[in-house]
């Protein structure tokens, strides 16, 4: 009874081993494959980071030269709401000028059309 009691307990250590052992294998396979997709991981976080700094960093000229654009932009509409403004005070007097001379020259037309027509009558 006690070598029986023996032997099922060896049994029962054994089967307690291969089972431990078994699991170590797995635990080892996972820290060996583990570790490499860590690095791998890690080595794609780093280039990632590499590559949204540069991204950054041209964005930010990107943004800063259309600013400069957009300023020069902004100035050079000022000027030319300002050369507009002036050229159309220029032909507002140049066509005050032509409203003026041309109501002359209507107005010796007529008189010349009335002094045409006196002398034709005799």
């Amino acid at each position: 009874r006690v070598v029986s009691m023996w032997q099922m307990m060896q049994e029962k250590v054994t089967a307690e081993g291969k089972k431990e052992e078994e699991l170590f294998d797995r635990f080892m396979c996972y820290c060996k494959t583990g570790v490499n997709d860590l690095k791998a991981s890690i080595s794609a976080a780093e280039a990632k980071i590499e590559q949204s700094t540069a991204d950054l960093a041209a964005a930010e000229a990107e943004q800063k030269q259309l600013a400069q654009d957009l300023e020069a932009q902004g100035m050079g509409r000022e000027e030319a709401k300002k050369a507009l403004a002036e050229a159309e005070a220029l032909r507002e007097k140049e066509a005050a000028v032509y409203a003026k001379e041309s109501s002359e020259h209507k107005t010796n037309i007529a008189a010349l059309t009335k002094a045409t027509a006196a002398l034709e009558k005799g």
